[in-house]
């Protein structure tokens, strides 16, 4: 009990320690990486088609739809609430994806999760309302784990169930509903930030004032005046965000590459069954994705103790990466072998955590944690829009609506475009500044370049 007490008095351990928890149960989805299998089985009964061009791309414009409203409520709300109603709709579409049938009921599920997708920015900037800037990255690398952990955890147990044990499907995602049921009881220990990033210059006037009413009769808090304040907090925070040259392309690979990435992985389980039917085939989707976390986790803390000079040869590195996964799937596409088709997926989804590690230490080196923020939210905003365009022209049946094959092809050619683009900007960025010495001193002056460690991320 001593100890217990001690971790509760704690300025920044016990919301760590608790969020920790939370991300490990959140993330220990067993059954997520037989989701297509699952949807296309006897369960379910729904035909590949439908899954690829009508079911999924619900999930990806109930995102957009949700994600700008969910980020200035997260703000609001003071992140708490957002993070329970996240366990919430997990509960929610376990329960679903468990005892709900019909393609109806596929649908809700898929704007069910777009909920919980959409509510990521809550975990993610929660820690930062609660725990004093100095324990910052050492709680950003504790989340981090405990999600890497959950995920791979969760993916190899799956795995090992279906291989080993030869566990049914249902009970898979049985399992998986008791998982995050725990981190839904998990939310609720979660002490409630007393300050927000946005919504608070009014907020605290109201406090040293004994909470007085204004003149107009409306409390400060959801004031006009308190609106008015915030709206200017994020368009400074947003002026400052994309003040820098160099911050955009960073952001603007971000974007691009995140939409490009999201998309294969929200479409490789119907490449996987495809290549090698789940109905006659043994699928190794579990292990796959345990590899892959493990591997993408070595490569991005790597990034942390690599010593190079990121703000002169960082896009370089994006060009020449972002090629490589370019490769891996078209690989993915061309293939007729399931092994290289997962190896293919491996290196595709390492070079992204890579790639996106050194973005994220390159613009959060260079911004304050308000302004990182609202980049994280606006980035991923372009994102999904990009992603959507995709979806609306390429998957969905109301449009071009194409096969998974071509698809992928059209993926790969995307990954094209964006390696050239950098490659480009790379080579023209690491040759001035190899011409110029006295141009990068200034430039790693600037951007406070530091070997941190990727746990930060």
């Amino acid at each position: 009990m001593g100890s217990w007490a001690k971790l509760k008095s704690s300025s920044w351990a016990y919301p760590t320690a608790v969020l920790s928890l939370y991300g490990f149960f959140a993330n220990c989805r067993v059954a997520e990486p037989f989701l297509t299998p699952y949807l296309i089985g006897p369960h379910k009964n729904i035909s590949g088609e439908v899954v690829t061009n009508y079911l999924f791309p619900i999930w990806t414009y109930s995102y957009l739809a949700f994600l700008f409203p969910v980020f200035l409520l997260t703000d609001f709300l003071r992140h708490k609430p957002l993070i329970v109603v996240q366990g919430l709709f997990l509960v929610t579409n376990y329960v679903l994806l468990c005892f709900a049938p019909g393609l109806p009921a596929m649908i809700f599920l898929q704007i069910n999760y777009a909920v919980v997708t959409s509510t990521e920015v809550a975990y993610f900037s929660y820690i930062y309302s609660v725990i004093p800037v100095e324990n910052y990255q050492r709680a950003t690398g504790y989340l981090r784990s405990a999600m890497l952990t959950g995920y791979t955890f969760g993916a190899s147990l799956g795995q090992v169930l279906v291989s080993l044990a030869g566990v049914d499907y249902f009970y898979i995602n049985a399992i998986t509903l008791g998982m995050v049921s725990m981190a839904f009881l998990i939310s609720f220990w979660l002490p409630m930030p007393q300050r927000s990033l946005f919504f608070k210059g009014i907020k605290a006037a109201a406090v040293g004032s004994q909470e007085k009413m204004e003149h107009n009769g409306s409390a400060g808090w959801c004031s006009w005046k308190n609106a008015a304040t915030a709206g200017h907090l994020l368009w400074q925070s947003f002026r400052e965000s994309y003040s820098s040259r160099d911050l955009i392309y960073w952001s603007v690979w971000w974007a691009l590459a995140t939409a490009g990435y999201v998309q294969v992985f929200n479409y490789i389980q119907l490449m996987w069954d495809h290549i090698e039917p789940s109905a006659t085939s043994s699928i190794y989707n579990g292990g796959v994705e345990a590899v892959c976390s493990l591997v993408g986790a070595a490569a991005a803390f790597s990034v942390g103790h690599i010593k190079v000079s990121w703000a002169v040869w960082g896009e370089l590195a994006l060009g020449l990466f972002s090629a490589v996964g370019t490769g891996a799937v078209f690989l993915m596409a061309l293939t007729s072998s399931i092994w290289a088709c997962y190896a293919a997926y491996v290196i595709f989804k390492s070079c992204y955590m890579l790639l996106i590690t050194i973005t994220t230490f390159q613009i959060a080196s260079n911004l304050s944690m308000q302004c990182y923020a609202l980049t994280f939210g606006i980035n991923t905003f372009v994102a999904l829009s990009l992603q959507t365009i995709i979806t609306v022209i390429v998957v969905d049946e109301a449009a071009l609506g194409l096969d998974i094959v071509t698809q992928f092809i059209i993926y790969g050619s995307y990954y094209a475009v964006i390696s050239v683009l950098f490659l480009i900007r790379g080579t023209y960025t690491a040759c001035i500044n190899q011409c110029n010495p006295e141009h990068t001193e200034t430039k790693e002056q600037e951007s406070g370049v530091v070997v941190i460690s990727a746990e930060r991320f």
